[in-house]
């Protein structure tokens, strides 16, 4: 090497000793920003998860005083819920948490945790507070006459309260689930699946506020029939159409008019028109029969069924079809208080189940039933119009009769039936599933009233993932019979079509999922013949169980999907007496 080239290389060694001295500098700069940013974040997520643990606490309270009606603790309780949630908003919110939610990995995690608390905070101050100041006894009649200038401040209230609502759920649903921790996973369907619940009876509150002017004719008459389904002999609806009622509506005042049964209504030979799928199931009998219009549990198709017989023997055409049970009776007295119905007989909330489903059959004959049916519904209806009862009170009641599709309405106005779609109130079998549902709905075999000693059971198993993409899901239905094995009445036995007339016979109809299929069917462990058929896109199969006094059976159906991922499922049942006992047991997705 010359002499003239060793001060070039000293100064080309020099310069990458200076560059890699800049290099390791930047890295060492970056590598702390990010390690400060990552505790600084770590110490905000802390402080985040903490304030929205306590706003989680401070919502269940807060539901619970609503529905208790306690509004003075609510509202302090809502203002504790605001400050929590606006403290895990501002936990979120700063230069070290937005850079953290561009890293990688951690990036979408930190994203997410900002979306819920972004949502509960949006909860907190649009949608609780104008739900709380809300009048609601401008739902339901005071006197015996609804306000109608109260009713629609309440509807444009619960309006504004429901488009918030639906705001958050949208902006929830957008966020990804793919690659978040589970603890984060978790808690953002958990916080779905409650805005999914709060959606639903918020959006179901505008709905009725919404339809109840022209359904309690502020904007013309109406009349209804008010059908009361009998469960001591089932009907995949709930039970026998029995007694009925004609209610009147004009300028929001309710009244009750003409009352009958449905065996007054007669046969009909020849029977009425009905779908083509509901009679390869069921034969011509819900088009003959008023008793089995509801064999098939879309409520809509039988209601129009019993509307159209009703117009057929009496030349009169109602508006629409309202059907209530025993069990929400109880639960309306919880609120109104026990009802005494003229000849002595008091109603009440503990006792009216089974009063009138069970004393009535062993101490009446068939014509004193329907005239002590007829005076029941007259003094709960008169009760419940004229009466001033707490309006939280009735609307926890309505809620929960709904949810547990006891309340049943169809108006033959098809705008408004639209309006319903495929809510619980509206007792719609679904052609398509937004979750895979499976239906398990009891028709009575017997001819008798023995439906009110059945406590039934059901579980549906989320099962495999299969190649051509549907899922197996197993469904295990156990009926119990509690009938004595002796001493019930003629009224109660019936016709005993199934020989002993102790023993109870129940057509179990289990509806595949929409677009899904049925697989088998075990009773007892023995596979068994079942009867099949197609209603609404699903697959139907149906079998006959006989139990005897005491004794249990229990039918086994393995059903298919339709092309689906999910491992979450759901049960449809018929309202009974005696409410199921039920358990859903969900898998992982199979995206998973």
């Amino acid at each position: 090497m010359t002499e003239s080239e060793r001060p070039r290389r000293r100064r080309g060694r020099s310069r990458r000793r200076r560059r890699l001295r800049r290099a390791l500098l930047v890295t060492l700069v970056a590598g702390s920003l990010v390690l400060l940013t990552g505790g600084w974040v770590g110490f905000r997520g802390w402080q985040a998860r903490a304030h929205l643990l306590n706003a989680a606490g401070l919502a269940r309270e807060l539901s619970a005083q609503v529905v208790g009606g306690d509004s003075a603790r609510a509202q302090r309780t809502l203002a504790a819920l605001q400050e929590q949630a606006a403290a895990a908003r501002a936990a979120t919110d700063d230069p070290g948490w937005w850079l953290g939610r561009h890293t990688p990995y951690a990036g979408d995690n930190l994203g997410a945790v900002r979306q819920i608390s972004v949502a509960i905070d949006e909860l907190a101050r649009q949608a609780f507070p104008p739900l709380l100041r809300t009048d609601l006894t401008g739902l339901v009649p005071q006197g015996g006459r609804l306000d109608a200038a109260r009713l629609r401040t309440v509807s444009a209230e619960l309006s504004a309260v429901n488009h918030a609502v639906q705001g958050t759920r949208t902006k929830l649903a957008a966020v990804p689930v793919d690659g978040l921790v589970s603890q984060v996973r978790q808690a953002l369907v958990d916080l779905r699946g409650e805005i999914d619940r709060l959606g639903g009876m918020t959006a179901a509150a505008d709905q009725a506020t919404r339809l109840l002017p022209p359904l309690l004719g502020l904007d013309g008459a109406r009349s209804y029939l008010l059908v009361s389904q009998n469960p001591a002999e089932l009907r995949a609806t709930g039970g026998m159409f029995g007694a009925f009622a004609v209610i009147h509506a004009d300028g929001g005042r309710v009244r009750m008019g003409k009352q009958g049964s449905s065996a007054q209504l007669g046969r009909f030979t020849p029977g009425l028109k009905i779908p083509a799928e509901v009679r390869s199931i069921w034969g011509d009998l819900p088009g003959i029969y008023p008793a089995d219009v509801n064999l098939t549990p879309h409520f809509p198709t039988a209601a129009a069924i019993y509307r159209a017989m009703y117009r057929k023997r009496t030349g009169d055409t109602v508006d629409g079809v309202l059907a209530v049970d025993p069990v929400v009776l109880s639960y309306l007295l919880k609120a109104t208080g026990p009802v005494l119905v003229p000849g002595g007989v008091p109603l009440a909330s503990e006792t009216v189940v089974k009063t009138l489903l069970s004393d009535t059959y062993q101490r009446l004959d068939t014509r004193q039933q329907d005239a002590f049916f007829a005076a029941a519904a007259a003094a709960v209806f008169d009760t419940f119009f004229k009466k001033n009862v707490d309006p939280k009170a009735l609307l926890s009641v309505f809620d929960r009769a709904v949810a547990e599709r006891r309340i049943l309405f169809w108006s033959a106005q098809p705008e408004e039936q639209r309006t319903f779609g495929d809510s619980r109130m509206a007792g719609a079998l679904p052609a398509k599933d937004t979750v895979p549902t499976v239906g398990v709905f009891l028709n009575d075999g017997s001819g008798a009233k023995l439906g009110y000693y059945l406590r039934p059971t059901a579980s549906l198993t989320v099962g495999t993932c299969r190649p051509d993409g549907r899922r197996e899901l197993r469904v295990q239905v156990t009926l119990h019979s509690s009938v004595p094995r002796s001493g019930l009445s003629e009224s109660v036995l019936g016709l005993g079509l199934a020989g002993d007339p102790y023993t109870v016979r129940t057509l179990v109809s289990v509806h595949s999922p929409s677009a899904g299929a049925v697989v088998g069917a075990r009773l007892d462990g023995v596979e068994t013949a079942v009867g099949s058929g197609t209603e609404r896109n699903r697959q139907v199969a149906t079998a006959n169980v006989e139990v005897a006094p005491g004794a249990a059976r229990t039918l086994e159906v393995t059903v298919l999907t339709g092309k689906t991922a999910a491992g979450k499922a759901e049960l449809w049942l018929t309202p009974t007496a005696t409410p199921w006992t039920t358990q859903v047991v969900t898998a992982s997705s199979c995206d998973q």
